[in-house]
């Protein structure tokens, strides 16, 4: 199908949509430490997301039931890989991260699927990807580093960094299982069956979690308007927004559009929860960027991990 480039108000809406929504996602998960824990918001995310899409998929599910059964174990790696271990990851390293920093280091994913690509899937990456790697790689060490080498030395590194770099590390596998694997389903009935297993990942974790570690929830108003605003805003309403655009577009201009998250969370961040915004945050996105951009001019069909 041809795709349009050029940006009318309706696409550009599309395209900032989803990674405002993204930032907004990493800073009520800040916001929800202490009133929930890190699993039991991603489970409930995903189910209620779940639960929803489910409205608007019913009839293509049941009608794509043999597919469903023949692709059960790849759609329930991408749920495991791209649904339970990456936004459950993600909702734990916010409890010793912040939103900037968390989405600093997403944005560098697309540099982390290059590498991916070419050391466990033979995809061959020329020198303006490598240069593009080792910028956004050097970018996410200023952030993790806080500016400081001797914090790299001495290993004195946020914990909620390291696991974040691990979610983003997976939410690559991710990635190329989606490109590899064409499993003939539409996206949205793929990415609800890819939810329903997602959620079945999560749930033990969660109940561990709740029945092991003694962690429970804080039910109230907060919790519920968050738990709503992750499912419907930073799940479902994201996804299709960017699946619009992607359409409307091509591949390329998106994955810009997608690093306006940590300006987002920025944004957010000092709104909602004061926090301010250091030197080398900015120097470690100049470098993330400019690594994405050169790294894009040589592979376009990236797509950023939220």
């Amino acid at each position: 199908m041809r795709t349009h480039h050029t940006l009318n108000f309706n696409t550009l809406v599309l395209l900032v949509l989803p990674p405002f929504f993204w930032a907004g996602n990493a800073v009520v998960g800040r916001l929800m430490v202490g009133q929930i824990p890190p699993l039991a918001l991603s489970f409930y995310r995903w189910f209620f997301a779940f639960i929803v899409a489910v409205l608007f998929t019913a009839v293509p599910l049941w009608r794509s039931r043999t597919i469903l059964r023949r692709q059960w174990v790849a759609l329930a790696r991408m749920g495991f890989l791209g649904v339970a271990c990456y936004n459950s990851l993600q909702y734990v390293a916010l409890h010793t991260s912040t939103p900037l920093n968390v989405s600093l280091i997403t944005s560098a994913a697309p540099v982390f699927i290059l590498l991916i690509g070419a050391l466990f899937y033979r995809e061959p990456i020329g020198a303006e990807s490598w240069w593009g790697a080792a910028l956004s790689i050097a970018g996410v060490g200023v952030v993790v580093t806080k500016g400081h080498l001797a914090h790299l030395l001495q290993l004195h590194l946020a914990a909620g960094d390291i696991i974040m770099l691990v979610a983003v590390f997976l939410w690559g596998f991710y990635t190329w299982e989606l490109r590899r694997r064409p499993l003939g389903l539409s996206p949205f009935v793929s990415l609800t069956a890819q939810m329903a297993w997602g959620t079945l990942f999560i749930a033990p974790f969660a109940a561990f979690e709740h029945w092991g570690l003694g962690e429970s929830t804080q039910w109230g108003l907060s919790v519920a308007l968050a738990i709503a605003y992750v499912a419907v805003l930073a799940s479902l309403l994201a996804y299709v927004c960017w699946g619009t655009a992607v359409a409307r577009t091509g591949a390329q201009i998106p994955a810009y559009f997608g690093n306006l998250a940590p300006i987002f969370a920025a944004f957010l961040s000092y709104v909602f929860l004061h926090e301010g915004i250091a030197l080398y945050h900015l120097f470690g996105a100049a470098l993330i960027f400019a690594g994405i951009h050169v790294a894009l001019r040589a592979r376009p069909r990236m797509s950023p991990a939220r």
